[in-house]
């Protein structure tokens, strides 16, 4: 069963096409990753999903109900983690929770339960008194997380939930997810960290542009650049005239440099790692090389022509 079926949405802002004819279903039960460069249209599909904004034209079904006919019954059965922390400084982190829960209608005994219950999930219950000012980035990030489960929702928007946060709360956040999953709530997750989405995700789609460009398990985005291989060289002296000549080879699809390391993209079969080490071995030596199997975030890559963070905007 889906409980997102997105059928050919089209959202302007002025003349800029934004969303252009997008399609997108989410499975009922499954973490779906989505990717894209800024700029993709990933936050404008996020808010045209959660209701926030209207889209020019297209469909939008949630949980099997039309969502313009439906919104506030649809609304109340979705939270939504934005990008930003969006929290009350003063109000403490428990008064934070009352608060959201109130909006989805929770009040008495209930509210109190779900309140004490969401804090101890996110690992919040000993600091429950504090306003969020005097929280870690971690902390703040898993208290806006709350915000949006307190209701218990089905379906959860996850937008860049692990900005800017150390490691430890990151894999507090990630197992987090993990367990919302293992509940049974459906999870549509946007992150830069390509890692967290090979860990979390059971299928992946990759926006650019505005539009949906390919989508499936990791797995099969990444038998879609089989006809590559990646080569990682580390080089004594990578200068340009190094570069050039590596570039110049038939079946050389990229070459690029991270100080001493040189990745190159190459044509599967075209023989280019025996010619790249000759040419190498001319320019001072080789301190070490590899041949790796594609990644996710190779196939991004190779689809979108760009990094995953590569700058822009929504």
């Amino acid at each position: 069963m889906a409980v997102v079926r997105m059928k050919n949405i089209i959202k302007r802002y002025g003349s800029q096409l934004v969303l252009d004819n997008v399609d997108l279903d989410i499975a009922e039960g499954e973490i779906l990753g989505l990717l894209g460069p800024n700029g993709a249209g990933k936050t404008t599909l996020i808010h045209a999903l959660a209701g926030i904004i209207g889209f020019d034209s297209g469909e939008v079904d949630v949980f099997g109900k039309e969502q313009n006919s439906n919104l506030l019954e649809i609304k109340r059965q979705i939270g939504l983690v934005p990008q930003e922390i969006s929290l009350i400084s003063d109000l403490s982190a428990r008064e934070n929770l009352e608060f959201f829960g109130g909006i989805y209608g929770l009040k008495g005994e209930q509210l109190k339960k779900r309140v004490e219950e969401t804090l101890e999930f996110v690992g919040l219950t000993e600091h429950a008194r504090k306003l969020p000012v005097k929280f870690s980035g971690g902390m703040q990030r898993r208290l806006n997380i709350a915000c949006a489960l307190v209701h218990r929702p089905k379906f959860l928007i996850m937008d860049e939930p692990t900005v800017g946060i150390d490691p430890q709360s990151r894999n507090h956040i990630l197992e987090t997810i993990r367990k919302l999953n293992r509940q049974g709530t459906t999870i549509l997750y946007t992150t830069h960290y390509m890692e967290e989405l090979q860990t979390l995700a059971q299928r992946v789609v990759i926006m650019d542009q505005g539009h949906v460009i390919a989508g499936g398990t990791i797995n099969e985005l990444v038998k879609k650049i089989q006809h590559e291989e990646k080569i990682r060289m580390e080089v004594t002296s990578p200068t340009d005239l190094l570069l050039e000549k590596l570039r110049k080879l038939d079946g050389i699809k990229q070459v690029t440099r991270n100080h001493k390391e040189i990745t190159i993209i190459s044509q599967v079969g075209a023989g280019n790692l025996d010619r790249a080490l000759s040419i190498a071995k001319d320019f001072g030596g080789i301190l070490s090389v590899t041949a790796e199997e594609p990644t996710l975030e190779d196939v991004f890559l190779t689809l979108t022509g760009k990094s995953l963070r590569d700058g822009g905007e929504e």
